[in-house]
């Protein structure tokens, strides 16, 4: 344990400019004011799934149209003019309907509770273990709003990809940028995450599992799981929270950036040479 823990600390340590400006969350750093970099967070979780190459491209577009202020944008956001803007607007299962929806929802959330913050603490018990309820009431309060303004009366098409953006725990899912988005907002601001939400202790917070983090923690001991899903993120989390209970998820980023940064894929045996967790991991303590 205390190997792992050296060596997760030094991964921290390491973290650099080049790391974030390869990451989502470069996008909300763009941005001072808290109230924008929430919003920000929203949009750049969101479509934080594929490669990272297109993850930053779709991004780059929306935020491009988003301007100086994404608050301000949501909160002046029409769905009819959105849904010309955006009609070419395409990232993998989500299309230009599915934005609009997304950017109508968080103005109906900013209008109700004045942020988002305010909004997910409704459904937040600060007594849990972890947030797994409090995601499966954000999401489903998400879902609930009316969005007749982007589908049309019939509310969410049942084939529409836009529930995608707001899984649930209770469903099986990893919800892996929920979980994200709750880091970048939660965790305290250091340099990495920019602590700017309070009502949610770090402490109940959930890694985001993504093939990186799920892969990485197999070779590290960090869970026996084969399946990404939100037991295999509770059974990281907790094993992570034995080095640091009040903070479990410091080591996401840096972990995950093994591999969108590193090039730790698990087959390229060449990097391992090179690679800060090689003395404590699986995959070369078997070879």
């Amino acid at each position: 344990m205390s190997d792992l823990c050296a060596t997760l600390e030094a991964l921290y340590t390491a973290r650099s400019a080049q790391h974030l400006g390869n990451d989502p969350l470069s996008f909300c750093h763009r941005y001072t004011d808290p109230a924008d970099q929430e919003i920000a967070a929203v949009v750049a979780s969101s479509f934080a799934y594929g490669s990272i190459v297109i993850i930053l491209r779709t991004l780059e577009a929306i935020f491009a149209e988003m301007g100086r202020s994404p608050r301000r944008y949501v909160e002046q956001f029409d769905p009819h003019d959105g849904l010309q803007l955006f009609s070419g607007f395409k990232h993998r299962f989500n299309d230009g309907r599915d934005l609009c929806a997304l950017l109508w929802g968080m103005r109906q959330v900013v209008e109700q509770e004045g942020s988002v913050r305010s909004f997910f603490l409704r459904g937040h018990n600060a007594g849990d273990d972890d947030v797994s309820g409090s995601l499966n009431r954000y999401s489903a309060a998400v879902l609930a709003l009316d969005y007749s303004a982007v589908f049309g009366g019939g509310g969410i098409p049942a084939g529409s990809y836009f529930r995608f953006l707001f899984p649930a725990p209770a469903s099986g899912s990893a919800c892996k940028r929920l979980c994200m988005m709750l880091r970048w907002l939660v965790r305290p601001a250091d340099g990495i995450d920019l602590g700017v939400w309070d009502g949610v202790s770090p402490g109940q917070l959930i890694i985001p599992v993504d093939t990186h983090i799920s892969r990485i923690s197999r070779y590290l001991g960090l869970t026996r799981r084969k399946g990404a899903d939100w037991r295999m993120a509770q059974e990281i989390t907790a094993a992570l929270r034995l080095l640091d209970p009040a903070d479990p998820v410091k080591y996401d980023f840096s972990l995950a950036h093994l591999g969108i940064s590193d090039g730790c894929d698990g087959k390229d045996q060449s990097r391992c040479t090179l690679c800060p967790i090689i003395g404590i991991c699986a995959q070369n303590l078997t070879k």
